[in-house]
């Protein structure tokens, strides 16, 4: 995770300025059209709000003040969702910078497309990367998510009639820039929606009892697309996702055996990535089997390591020999000293306990000095390179070197 559906601001942007302090405005409203912009400004944010109502284009962005008197930005930030503001948002304040993330962090759960957050006064060049930069798009209405549930017999016909496709995301050396392995990422052709992401029907291949029959499609799948890349020189370990159900199933074990060696994989090449927060919903978790799988030499990934309440008894009570650093903490962690302190004691951490840690989302080249610095072993993202048909894997390397030769 996943952040497919990102969106490009225009290089000219119509901006939004809501700021009570007169000075403040004046200064953001004359950075902001220095860079090229049309701005318009207001001091009052029930104002701002009524002219968003009015005319639903007047701004792709909005810059908003935390502490106003009138109205504060946690509650402007209530009312543009009530709007149904579609544009991008910076939130801005001279506020413990804990307290801006803590915002942006609301704004985003409510489905706003935040582009981050900015303390006052800000130059114009942090003005310029922010608005360079790009906002995923919020969580979907309800009404949006129940429009995109699936049946039992389609995902089942999917299953059956080998509609679910494999794409696969690169994993490199931070140290090096090598590849170093792929992660499998199931797709869904649909053949009325077309590719549809994992994230539309995983949960109800589970709430269906489909998903241990989904994932050892994966994983076949995997396996024998790996040992082909080994044929063809390139060694990579694989790492596929594992739902809480395959390990309630005794037998799931030998079936991963059985796989790789019809495959002609090896073990040793092999990650199972188990997503922290389904650990915590299901906490009789099957120990019996994950250490079955450790020893046949399978590795073991804590996927979206931070994201659950109690990361430290699983790293305790699991033989995981693989963190994988959630995307919330490592994207921006170079500038963010909150962020930045919760990357490096992840890090120092799978340090002392001798597993290798992965950063996900990787956008930027920013992120990936910071976490090169930080030593970090592994890393993957957009910046890297996004999920891919198996059959781009030789003119997205050629690409990555050439990249990598100029970091």
């Amino acid at each position: 995770m996943t952040a497919d559906a990102m969106t490009d601001l225009p290089k000219k942007s119509r901006i939004l300025v809501v700021d009570d302090e007169p000075f403040a405005l004046k200064l953001l409203v004359t950075q902001l059209r220095q860079l090229g912009h049309e701005v318009v400004a207001f001091g009052n944010p029930r104002e701002a709000l009524d002219a968003l109502e009015a005319d639903g284009n007047l701004a792709d962005v909005v810059f908003s003040d935390l502490q106003m008197p009138a109205m504060d930005g946690i509650e402007f930030v209530r009312h543009l969702v009530d709007a149904n503001y579609r544009g991008q948002l910076v939130l801005m304040s001279g506020e413990d910078p804990r307290i801006l993330r803590s915002a942006e962090n609301l704004a985003g759960a409510r489905g706003l497309r935040v582009l981050g957050s900015l303390s006052k006064p800000a130059t114009r060049e942090q003005l310029q990367r922010r608005l360079e930069e790009t906002a995923p798009a919020g969580p979907q209405p309800a009404q949006a998510q129940a429009a995109a549930v699936y049946e039992r017999h389609e995902l089942s016909t999917a299953i059956s009639e080998g509609q679910l496709l494999v794409h696969y995301q690169p994993k490199v050396a931070l140290s090096s820039g090598a590849l170093v392995g792929m992660e499998a990422l199931v797709r869904w052709q649909h053949p009325r929606d077309g590719l549809v992401g994992a994230e539309r029907f995983i949960d109800a291949a589970e709430r269906y009892g489909l998903i241990d029959e989904l994932t050892r499609a994966v994983l076949s799948t995997a396996t024998k697309q790996a040992a082909e890349w080994l044929k063809q020189g390139w060694d990579l370990r694989i790492a596929v996702n594992l739902s809480m159900d395959n390990l309630n199933s005794l037998d799931f074990p030998d079936f991963v055996v059985t796989a790789a060696a019809d495959a002609g994989f090896p073990l040793s090449r092999l990650i199972l990535e188990i997503t922290e927060t389904k650990l915590m919903r299901d906490r009789m978790v099957s120990l019996d089997i994950m250490t079955r799988l450790r020893l046949k030499r399978i590795s073991l990934s804590i996927d979206d390591f931070g994201t659950g309440h109690a990361s430290l008894a699983h790293l305790r009570d699991i033989p995981f020999d693989e963190l994988k650093i959630d995307r919330t903490f490592v994207r921006n962690a170079f500038r963010d000293q909150s962020l930045g302190a919760i990357v490096g004691t992840s890090l120092a951490l799978a340090r002392q306990l001798n597993m290798s840690a992965v950063a996900e989302g990787v956008e930027s080249e920013e992120d990936w000095h910071f976490l090169r610095a930080m030593s970090c072993d592994a890393a993957q993202g957009y910046f890297i390179g996004r999920p891919m048909p198996a059959e781009l894997l030789p003119q997205w390397h050629a690409d990555w070197e050439r990249r990598h030769a100029r970091l």
